[in-house]
Parts: structure tokens; sequence; C-alpha cells
């Protein structure tokens, strides 16, 4: 049986000029990452990664600690949705200044982005963003053969959206699962000849005990 490992990108940049560039701390968790992924020993046929710098830059510091020769493949279809335009249009914006603060924020206007559907005033509606996450996972099962294992360096809302694709409810899983992802969190997927399986969401004891202070949600 084969296995996906999605693994959301390190800290982006929040309240800076540039939120899509790693923070020091990003470069931190992207490395206790890519140790991370060394200690399981698992041997990856596929590598992925959507094209943002944070997810870019996530990949090539893990996988300079697992000194994998398997090239990455990006596909802009794991990228995450665009939080800045959502908040836009169905919160009349947010400043990114005090994070808890936009997080309430931010359910809201997702909440508002998957109730508003095709109709939505987003450059990406909900039902396209929801049917590029289903369409990249697909075409990267169909790609791996018979017990191969594929690493995914993507981002939380595409993570919650596919676990809650695989448990039947996609919307409830952005909005109840993103909200709790971690930054350098592990999700791992099983594929066989019943499908896809979520088999862990999020895991992330390799940000506790001495790497505690490591630990970030935004």
């Amino acid at each position: 049986m084969g296995a996906i490992y999605l693994v959301r990108h390190g800290q982006a940049s929040f309240g800076a000029s540039d939120y899509d560039a790693l923070s020091p701390r990003g470069f931190e968790q992207s490395t206790v990452v890519g140790a991370e992924l060394l200690r399981r020993a698992v041997s990856f046929s596929q590598v992925r990664s959507g094209t943002l710098a944070r997810q870019r830059d996530t990949a090539a510091t893990a996988l300079k600690v697992l000194d994998a020769v398997v090239p990455v493949v990006e596909d802009p279809r794991w990228n995450e949705y665009d939080h800045v335009d959502i908040a836009l249009h169905h919160a009349g914006g947010a400043p990114q200044e005090d994070s808890r603060a936009y997080q309430g924020v931010l359910d809201a206007a997702l909440a508002a982005w998957t109730s508003a559907g095709e109709g939505g005033p987003c450059a990406e509606t909900w039902p396209a963003f929801l049917a590029r996450c289903r369409d990249a996972l697909a075409d990267l099962v169909a790609s791996l053969g018979k017990g191969e294992h594929a690493v995914v360096f993507t981002s939380g809302g595409v993570i919650a959206t596919i676990c809650g694709l695989l448990m039947g409810t996609p919307e409830t899983g952005l909005r109840k699962l993103n909200r709790v992802t971690v930054n350098g969190g592990i999700t791992k997927l099983v594929s066989g000849r019943g499908g896809v399986t979520l088999l862990s969401f999020n895991e992330h004891p390799h940000f506790e005990a001495d790497a505690a202070s490591l630990l970030t949600y935004r």
C-alpha cells in the first residue's frame, strides 16, 4: 500500500510586505520536517510542491536534509487559496496585524466563500479550488506505482480540504481543520485498492519537547 505525505509549509511572514516568504523560524521548521521524514526512512518516488515561494522553500530545505535525489515537480494546483482576495470580498478586507483577530475574520470569510459557490465574487471560487485540490490528488495517486510513496509540500487550506473531501465533507474540512494545521505538520494518506484513505492528520511530535518553541499555527 502506497502512502502520500502532505506537509504544510513552514511559517510564512505574517504582517510583512511579502507574506509568501518563509520566516527564519519557517526555515528552521522546514529543516526539522526534513529530519522527521529522514527518521521515518520512507523512500519517495514522487515529490510535489505548489509554486508559492513558501512551499518551494520548505521543500528545498527539507529535501536537503533528506539528501533526496527525486526532482520536485511544481504544480500550482497545490497552491493555497488567496486569503487576501477572500477576506477582501467576503469580509471587507483584514489587516495582517493581530494574528488572532485576523483568524476570526478569515474564518467568517471562508464560510461565506464556500457558501457563495460558483457565483462568488472572488477570482477563484470555492468549487474551483475544491476541484483543483481533488484533481491534484487524483493525478498524484494515478502516477504512483504499487507500494510507492510521495511527499507533497503544500498549504493548510489544501490539506484541510483534501481531508474533508476524504471524509465526505470538504467544506467542513476547510472550516474546522484549516485553523488548527501547524506549520510543518504532516498528514498521511494511504492509497490502495479501496481508494485513498486519511490515516493521520496534522502530525507534529517533531515540534514537541526540545523543539516546542518551533510550534506555530500562522
